[in-house]
């Protein structure tokens, strides 16, 4: 578990710590802070709680909030405003191991201090991933978190269980340890935070929503209206229309949502309210950012608004996102006199007589002028000159910071605030790696980016006698793949006829969960969680994905949910790219391979394996060879099938009208003819010892094949594909194949 200095650069989290005595009791709690961003009064506080963690569990429960923390800093915009959120766990003792009703409803009822438990807490009206708190009981956990309150705070209960669940009412939850765990967190945030509303086609898993059958919906990401409509209305995300969603695809209108599976629209074809592992799309991010903005305030501190004398230095301090600063102008009479800075010396200002300062929030996150408006603030100072600023000694000092604990990410804004004298502007002064750098009109902050960094740094910041220090970590995370056996491999070119697997994995130079995310064929990144029934187990593609618990997993190409969704079948050839995200929010280089996946072979009507002596004559049905020798030519006859694996044929193989030809790793010692074939024509690796000739096929496919002689292509319905995998050719190379 990561912890964080408090912001407060006095290492002031220890004060936020409330000890568990030499010998806990079931109940006992120990407040620990995670992220300790600001005062709490001014921060978004969310306090993570544990529930069914025994005392020599509670290790497990600071595992399950790493990967928590973790996988929500990498989905915007809680990645981009990471620095408005204050964590802290508490850790409860509780007498047993465990959740009520997991997985059953007959299953144990625990004794936990929050009570949590799978069905709506044991009700047999319920369905078993509803995953219910006591919320009495943990708002009071809550309450022993100094400084936090429920209107500046959100709470997040994790029950010690690997069953798939959660809720999003005011206190979210989830189970603590199954393989989509991490991914509850923020949908269920998406709920209890940004009052956003499921866009799933059904109520109950395996059951179709019915028709949508109300008036058009209050909700921000469903609507009635067609594109057009909302376009001429400006309506709903007609602001968004036409744009690459930041889930996959582009904003469009995709029907169904609200439990419903036709009637009503949402904006992506997957979004994180619809399906775990990808991120939030531009407008449930929008409604987020609002959220999330409105639990702090933009413009957080100040010489407070009213008359002042014309000797003042007015000073404001502002929130730092972690990918942008906010905009700051100074007007004095209504005429703008400074950008960025968050001082301004009235003494170079001689008649002023009213100085107003705006925040902004520009992020390219908000686009409706409403929201925009509630990313504002403004403060007004009436100048007096009959007014003198009485003279108070002030010591240079910062007073908050960056946390300087753990590494910062290398495109990360750090910020500092120092204390104000009246009557001057204290100079910050930055350096990295001991060179000077110009901040820019604010010194207060200093935005890594720009710099485009790499390897370890060391920045600082100095006012007065007192200097900062972070460390920069700007080394990317690396990330390397591990596919199941595939029939034929060249390069970064995989093939497989039927399912396979894909593990990750992520390394980096700091402790930590590294997060790990892959997209198939140019779509949305889609957090890699292993698989769902097991975390460390690899994930499984095929044709149609496979169904576990009334939903779809592991669909190659275009994705399904519901089983009942309507999709392109997965053949072809696909690009899955890949790549990790470490602690610091650094995001690793995308490596990438192709993966083709041809259709399984047909059923075997016979097999042969071991040894057959002399000719063999291929009538009808589907004959399969596996690690088998034909010691002489095979023929195989119109409208009969032949898939050979791992086989050696001693002799010619002559194919004539047949209904599916399919080679894998073979090797035919003489002549190979394969002509007039109805149905797939596979070759794929192994070798021929005489000519190929390949002609009046449908769509061959002759890939990674050593041909010792000739290659001949002719009259084929399409070119032989090779898949991206070169053949050898000890010959020419003629027609089709060329």
């Amino acid at each position: 578990m990561r912890k964080l200095a408090a912001l407060l650069p006095f290492a002031l989290a220890a004060t936020f710590v409330a000890a568990l005595p030499a010998s806990a009791a079931p109940g006992d709690a120990t407040v620990v802070p995670i992220q300790v961003t600001g005062d709490p009064a001014k921060r978004f506080n969310l306090v993570v709680l544990g529930d069914g963690y025994t005392a020599a569990e509670l290790p497990r429960f600071r595992e399950h909030v790493d990967k928590h923390l973790n996988v929500l800093w990498t989905i915007e915009p809680f990645k981009s405003y990471r620095s408005y959120v204050n964590v802290y766990a508490v850790e409860i003792d509780s007498a047993e191991s465990g959740v009520d009703c997991d997985p059953a409803l007959d299953s144990p009822r625990r004794d936990t201090p929050l009570g949590m438990g799978f069905w709506g807490g044991c009700n047999p009206g319920s369905v078993q991933r509803l995953l219910t708190v006591n919320g009495q009981a943990v708002n009071a956990y809550a309450d022993r978190v100094p400084g936090t309150t429920r209107a500046n705070r959100q709470l997040l209960a994790l029950g010690n269980s690997d069953t798939y669940g959660g809720a999003g009412g005011a206190n979210a939850t989830a189970s603590g340890g199954n393989a989509l765990s991490a991914l509850i967190t923020p949908h269920e945030l998406g709920h209890s935070l940004g009052g956003l509303q499921d866009e799933y086609d059904y109520l109950a898993r395996g059951v179709r929503g019915e028709p949508y059958a109300d008036p058009e919906p209050a909700s921000a990401h469903h609507t009635l209206l067609t594109a057009p409509e909302m376009a001429a209305q400006q309506r709903k995300w007609w602001r968004w229309l036409g744009e690459e969603s930041e889930s996959g695809g582009q904003i469009d209108r995709y029907e169904s949502g609200l439990y419903s599976g036709s009637g009503v629209w949402r904006p992506s074809a997957h979004s994180m309210m619809k399906t775990l592992g990808y991120y939030f799309d531009q407008i449930s991010r929008e409604q987020m950012t609002q959220r999330i903005s409105a639990k702090t305030n933009i413009l957080s501190d100040g010489v407070p608004a009213g008359p002042v004398g014309p000797d003042r230095v007015l000073w404001i301090e502002t929130m730092y996102p972690l990918s942008h600063q906010l905009d700051v102008t100074w007007s004095v009479d209504g005429r703008p006199v400074a950008r960025g800075t968050r001082n301004l010396d009235l003494a170079t200002l001689p008649g002023a007589r009213m100085v107003t300062v705006s925040v902004v929030d520009p992020t390219d996150f908000v686009r409706d002028p409403a929201i925009r408006a509630a990313l504002t603030r403004s403060r007004t100072w009436t100048v007096d000159p009959s007014l003198t600023t009485p003279d108070i000694p002030v010591s240079p000092a910062f007073t908050q910071s960056t946390p300087t604990a753990d590494p910062l990410g290398a495109t990360n804004v750090v910020y500092v605030e120092t204390t104000h004298p009246e009557d001057q502007v204290l100079a910050v002064r930055w350096r990295l790696d001991g060179r000077v750098l110009n901040p820019g009109a604010n010194d207060r902050a200093v935005d890594l980016e720009p710099l485009k960094l790499t390897g370890t740094h060391t920045l600082t910041a100095t006012v007065g006698a007192q200097t900062l220090t972070w460390t920069v970590d700007a080394r990317r995370p690396t990330a390397r793949h591990e596919l199941s056996t595939p029939l034929l491999s060249g390069g970064d070119s995989y093939v497989y006829n039927g399912p396979f697997t894909m593990a990750l994995t992520g390394a980096d130079d700091t402790p930590g969960y590294v997060v790990r995310e892959f997209r198939t064929d140019g779509d949305g990144w889609f957090n890699y969680f292993g698989w769902p029934t097991d975390p460390d187990a690899p994930f499984r593609f095929t044709q149609q994905g496979t169904e576990i618990d009334s939903l779809v997993y592991g669909k190659l190409g275009v994705p399904r949910l519901s089983p009942w969704d309507d999709v392109p079948t997965s053949y072809g050839t696909h690009t899955i790219e890949y790549r990790s995200i470490d602690p610091a929010g650094n995001v690793g280089s995308a490596s990438s391979f192709d993966v083709t996946l041809l259709p399984e072979p047909p059923a075997c009507t016979r097999t042969i394996t071991g040894r057959h002596r002399g000719p063999l004559t291929v009538r009808d049905g589907v004959t399969c060879l596996s690690e088998a020798t034909v010691s002489g030519p095979v023929t195989v006859v119109p409208g009969a099938s032949l898939v050979a694996t791992a086989s050696k044929i001693e002799g010619a193989l002559t194919t004539t009208r047949a209904a599916t030809v399919e080679l894998f790793r073979s090797e035919v010692s003489g002549p190979l003819t394969v002509f007039g074939t109805t149905g797939d024509v596979q070759v794929l690796g192994g070798r021929v010892r005489g000519p190929a000739t390949l002609t009046g096929n449908q769509a061959p496919v002759f890939a990674g094949v050593t041909v010792r002689g000739p290659l001949t292509c002719a009259g084929n319905a399409t070119a032989p594909d090779d898949l991206d995998i070169e053949n050898r050719v000890h010959g020419p190379s003629l027609g089709q194949c060329r």
